[in-house]
Order: C-alpha cells, then sequence, then structure tokens
C-alpha cells in the first residue's frame, strides 16, 4: 500500500519565478499549454539504441518496488530480467527532493507531480519526450494526454503515471448533515473546530482558491493555481481563518487515519485510498468530491535532459504503463491507473471504478495540481500571478 507523499516546498520553486505557461479550463485547473512557457529547445530522440545496463530513477514511495519492502510486491525484477537494466532508484519525500535531486545529472527519469514538472521543464531539467518510442502510450486515457503539467505547447515531457483526487472525508457519525461543500472545512468550520484536518502543503492554497472561486464570484478566480495578489490574499486569509479549527495538518496517511479511527479529527482533505483503508478499519466514514469540484494530483515520469541511461529510461518509462504493471502500481499505491488496458488487471475488478479511473466526468471536477508561476496560466496579461515561492511564505505564516 502507498506511503507517503509531502510537498515541503523550499528554495527550489524559484526557478520558474520568470516563466510562463497559459490556458484554463471549465473544471478550475488549466487546460493544454498555449504560450508563454518557454523552455530551453531540447529535442527528444527519434530512435532508441541498445540498452546501457542501467537506469537510475528519482519516485515516490511505492512507485519502484523490487520486492524489498514486500516480497509480493516487485515489478522490477522482470523489468531488469526483460531489459538488462539495473534499476537502481531513490525514494523523494517532496517534490522539491525531486527538483533538487534531478538538477545533479545523476538520475535518468523522476515520477514528478504537476507542482514540480513545470519546475523541471522551464529549467531544461526534463527533455521532451516521443512518445512513438512509448508503445503503451496509445492505451493512455486521452484526457491524461498533453496536458499543462506534461506538456508545452503541444510538446510532451512525460508519460502520465497515474492520478488521484483530494477528497473531503468525514465521520458519518459525527458529522451531520452529511456535507456537501467544502465550506465544512472553511466558512463552517468552527462547528469541529479542533477536529478539523487539513494536507499539509503551500499546494492546499489551492484548494482554498477552488472554493472561493465557486462562492467568491467577484474574485474572478478562474484557475486556483493563477493567482494575482488580491486573489491569492483572499485564499490566504480564508487558510488563516481555518487555522484555529484544525487540528492536524497531516502528510502521512497513516497519522490521518489513526486521527479518523480516534476521534482526534472528524473532517478534512483525504484521498481515495486512505478513505478505504480507514473504513476497512473500522471507522465510520464516508467521503466525495464537493459540489464545487476538488484539486487532485497527476503523476508524470520525465526524462532527464542530462540522462546518461536514455534508452533504460524509456524502457522503464513504457514498463510502468504496461496493462499489467500500471495495475499493480496503481492497486499498490492507491490510485488510477492511466493505461485503460490496465483496469482488466487489477486484482480488485472493482478497483478501476472504486477509483474512478475511466470516467471522464468525474475526472472534470478535478483541478490537477500545477505549478503557479509569475506569468499567470489562465492566460491573462495585464496582472502577475504569484509564483510558488510566495505560496511556501505564505504557507509558514498560514500555519503559525
Amino acid at each position: 500500500m502507498r506511503l507517503t507523499r509531502t510537498l515541503q516546498a523550499g528554495a527550489a520553486v524559484a526557478v520558474l519565478l520568470a516563466a510562463a505557461a497559459c490556458g484554463s479550463s471549465d473544471s478550475g485547473g488549466s487546460s493544454a499549454a498555449q504560450g508563454g512557457l518557454n523552455p530551453p529547445d531540447l529535442k527528444a530522440p527519434t530512435k532508441l539504441g541498445k540498452t546501457e545496463g542501467q537506469v537510475n530513477l528519482i519516485a515516490w514511495a511505492g512507485y519502484v518496488e523490487d520486492g524489498s519492502n514486500d516480497p509480493k510486491v516487485d515489478w522490477v525484477s522482470d523489468f531488469e530480467k526483460q531489459t538488462g537494466c539495473q534499476v537502481r532508484s531513490k525514494v523523494a519525500a517532496s517534490s522539491d527532493e525531486m527538483v533538487k535531486l534531478m538538477k545533479t545529472g545523476e538520475y535518468d527519469a523522476v515520477s514528478a507531480s504537476g507542482d514540480a514538472s513545470l519546475r523541471l521543464i522551464a529549467s531544461g531539467d526534463a527533455a521532451p519526450v516521443n512518445t512513438d518510442l512509448v508503445p503503451n502510450y496509445k492505451d493512455v486515457f486521452n484526457d491524461l494526454k498533453l496536458q499543462p503539467w506534461n506538456s508545452v505547447k503541444g510538446k510532451a515531457y512525460g508519460i502520465p503515471h497515474g492520478r488521484g483526487a483530494n477528497l473531503l472525508m468525514y465521520n458519518s457519525q459525527k458529522v451531520k448533515p452529511a456535507p456537501t461543500s467544502w465550506s465544512a472545512v472553511f466558512d463552517d468550520a468552527s462547528k469541529y473546530k479542533g477536529h478539523v484536518t487539513a494536507y499539509d502543503s503551500p499546494i492546499y492554497i489551492a484548494d482554498a482558491a477552488l472554493y472561493l472561486k465557486a462562492t467568491k464570484p467577484e474574485l474572478k478566480i478562474k484557475d486556483p493555481y493563477a493567482l494575482d495578489q488580491k486573489q491569492f490574499d483572499a485564499a490566504v486569509d480564508l487558510l488563516k481563518k481555518q487555522n484555529p479549527n484544525v487540528g492536524e495538518y497531516w502528510g502521512d496517511y497513516l497519522k490521518e487515519i489513526s486521527a479518523f479511527k480516534s476521534g482526534d479529527s472528524v473532517i478534512g482533505t483525504s484521498w481515495q485510498v486512505i478513505a478505504n483503508l480507514t473504513e476497512s478499519e473500522g471507522a465510520k466514514v464516508k467521503s466525495l468530491v464537493p459540489k464545487e469540484g476538488s484539486t487532485g494530483w497527476s503523476d508524470t515520469w520525465m526524462v532527464s535532459a542530462k540522462s546518461k541511461h536514455t534508452n533504460c529510461a524509456y524502457k522503464w518509462l513504457d514498463w510502468v504503463i504496461s496493462p499489467k504493471v500500471n495495475a499493480q502500481i496503481g492497486e499498490y499505491f492507491g490510485e488510477a491507473p492511466a493505461n485503460a488496458k490496465a483496469c482488466a488487471e487489477t486484482s480488485d475488478k472493482n478497483f478501476c471504478t472504486t477509483f474512478h479511473a475511466g470516467d471522464t466526468e468525474y475526472w472534470k471536477k478535478i483541478a490537477f495540481w500545477n505549478t503557479p508561476i509569475e506569468q499567470c496560466i489562465d492566460g491573462r496579461t495585464d496582472v502577475k500571478c504569484v509564483p510558488y515561492a510566495k505560496w511556501v511564505q505564505a504557507w509558514t505564516e498560514i500555519k503559525g
């Protein structure tokens, strides 16, 4: 089962202060980038050669399993046997750590989330990807291809791997009536003072912005990751008002499960896998995407521009989105697989239904993590948006 994904931000965000991308969608996220972000002119390979015998990876915990954590969980050994590429991997605890490690040039590929991918593209640390050299890419769900967190101006910079939504989870015995809006953890949070939980990351500011987009139309928020100063200040103010009601900011899913089981937390942000596990351990919880929609993540395997083992890296990209392996990773990690054919390979035949893998309408309600940059990614050119470095500073102030 998936371990933890934390996003404690740091100085690495500075590379995007002058970069930009454009576009927005009705769902609250960004549409395909249309301009503004001008990464270095790097070329993707036109063909693959002989494999180099090794590939060095940076990944979230649970993405590169070789049986050492659990003998029953191993999709690395067969890859090594079939390709001759020996896998060396490093688990990263945060997106910032991933960015920092990629800059060393010692790694060939990384499983980047949307709050890191644009940084890697803008800085020239990630190279464009030739999807024709990744045969299983053809079976990736179309609504994951050429999105603003994995492409620029129609050029792919990675291979979609999996996705998930940030849900509202609540104790169904203590939270009544059942909530339908994020207002339960924002405007009405005082009803559950000390028992509200929130995700511990600067990117959580986007959750407040998404709520304000629906409830404060006068702010004219189009994209929760593209906030001018006034919009940003409103989101920060909302989170500062929420803070006295928060019992815990969480980054480790085990802690959230424990808090809901004990009653220390009764409502807050969660993931589908956490909701499933919490319920399976006896807690009376339910979860939903509220009427305003939700934020979420889509992870992308990206190739380093300095890769010394590019052929093996491409073999790995194709391997992790092959139907059987993508199904294994999705179930172990707790996310919807990217390959449509993976759903026939899951051990739990209801898995893709539970995680909404192919539910296009569901994903339209999700504003996937993207990197806030100074040139507004919602298409505005008459104002500057608040870059992620400022989100990091504000998050420290919000938490006090």
